[in-house]
């Protein structure tokens, strides 16, 4: 005798089984069945887990129902074998000890022809099946019905009794709505168990990403140390060695004129002494910008007229004709005039010794605004605002990508020996941030290499004063 219902939750499964009571199921019995499925669907809530469960229902369910005995299988993950979990009666003397579990293979014997076909079944006399497995006290009924959760079968119940026909449909019925209900439950704490894998899961990524996060920041700051101090030695090392041949070359003509002061070459020897004394001064000056401590007077300048009074002062070292693609009214910026004009040179003079073969030397301004979220414009280290855009762009060879993360390095120089000190592009990058604007340098279309002057703009108030970025 088989019988098949759809269960859509515990509450689902209680409203079942009293439509399985019929009118005619009356009296003391009758009502003790519901009161005990009714404490089910209530007690079920606070029930933790799966073994719990299955002795729950094998002790305070099952065994209020009048049932002899009930044995409780639990499924393997792969069903293909039941194990004993819960007893109740002569089947578990032990209380909640089972001891040595007894496993039935899916398929055999009837609590294994169950757990195959998923169908209830009721046997009037064991005796006469041939798939009854004899226990050490034969019984002559038996009832079994399956655990189906969210698709699979993760157990059945059990049932026998010494006499014959013990089981009929109203056992069935209420066995049957049992299962349903511990099925329900069943799913309840399976999803419980998801959720607390999901949580343990987010703990373990964050814990793992707070610890890679960890990590990196200490790498970076390792490795910002690591630069820094190599940067330093860089800069002392290049200082010290530029300095010191300033300083031979001065006190060597010094020397020389302390000698013989009337001598004729003594004054060629001063001369030279001069020429290293600025040297040295510019080199201190050089330093002063790379460490954004050089000594500013800055003054409201017109960037184009800036522009083209250092190529006219410096045609003839250009040696070349320079592009002009200059705003036609392009803000006002306020910046130390000779700072400024260095600076343009240092670049211009670089674009020229980047095309020996010859090329495009182009300067170019443009009025630009960086908006909040915009990282085009302007470089990302520009506050939002305003900027006058000075641009030198060559089309020479260009920048390779390792050189480019070092050439405002102070003494990194790609040129060779005595051609460069290295410091030009390092007082450009000072100058231009501490006039409070920013350096980018890009490749150009479709060779060579732009350098971008970015400086904030300044407006004048109603009073004739000014302020930035207005």
């Amino acid at each position: 005798m088989t019988v098949g219902t759809k269960i859509f939750g515990v509450d689902g499964a209680l409203r079942d089984a009293i439509k399985f009571a019929a009118p005619d199921r009356s009296g003391p019995e009758h009502a003790s069945t519901l009161r005990t499925l009714n404490a089910f669907a209530v007690d079920i809530i606070s029930i933790p887990n799966v073994e719990d469960l299955f002795w729950y229902v094998a002790q305070n369910v099952v065994g209020r129902l009048n049932f002899v005995d009930c044995v409780i299988y639990r499924a393997d993950a792969e069903e293909t074998t039941l194990t004993q979990a819960a007893a109740l009666g002569e089947k578990n003397p032990y209380g909640r000890t089972i001891i040595n579990p007894l496993r039935i293979p899916f398929g055999q014997g009837i609590t294994g022809q169950v757990a195959e076909t998923r169908a209830p079944i009721v046997v009037d006399d064991l005796l006469k099946d041939q798939n009854y497995i004899p226990d050490t006290r034969p019984a002559r009924s038996e009832i079994c019905v399956p655990l189906v959760s969210q698709g699979k079968l993760v157990g059945v119940i059990d049932s026998e009794h010494p006499q014959i026909a013990a089981f009929g449909a109203a056992e069935l019925e209420v066995l049957t709505t049992v299962a349903a209900m511990t099925s329900a439950k069943l799913e309840l704490l399976a999803e419980v168990e998801r959720s607390n894998q999901r949580y343990r899961d987010l703990v373990q990524s964050h814990a793992q990403l707070t610890t890679e996060t960890s990590n990196r920041k200490a790498l970076e700051t390792e490795l910002f140390n690591v630069r820094k101090l190599e940067a330093i030695g860089r800069l002392t090392g290049g200082f010290a060695h530029g300095f010191n041949n300033l300083l031979t070359v001065i006190a060597g003509n010094l020397e020389l004129i302390g000698a013989d002061p009337a001598a004729p070459h003594s004054w060629d020897c001063l001369v030279d002494a001069k020429n290293a004394a600025d040297r040295g001064a510019r080199l201190i000056r050089d330093m002063l910008a790379f460490a954004q401590k050089l000594h500013l007077d800055p003054k409201i300048v017109d960037v184009n007229a800036l522009v083209r009074a250092a190529c006219e002062e410096n045609s003839r070292s250009l040696s070349r004709d320079v592009a002009l693609e200059l705003a036609a009214d392009p803000w006002p910026i306020e910046v130390d005039p000779g700072a400024a004009e260095m600076a343009l040179v240092n670049l211009m003079m670089n674009a020229r010794d980047a095309m020996p073969d010859g090329g495009r030397l182009t300067i170019s301004t443009e009025n630009v605004v960086r908006d909040l979220l915009d990282d085009e414009v302007c470089p990302i280290d520009c506050p939002p605002g305003r900027y006058v855009r000075l641009s030198v762009s060559d089309q020479g060879a260009g920048i390779a990508e390792d050189a480019r993360q070092r050439i405002f390095d102070p003494f990194f120089t790609t040129k060779q020996v005595g051609d460069g000190t290295g410091l030009g592009l390092s007082m450009v990058q000072g100058f231009v941030r501490q006039s409070g604007g920013a350096v980018r340098v890009r490749p150009n279309t479709p060779e060579g290499t732009v350098f971008d002057l970015f400086f904030p703009i300044v407006s004048r108030r109603s009073d004739g004063s000014v302020r930035a970025n207005g």
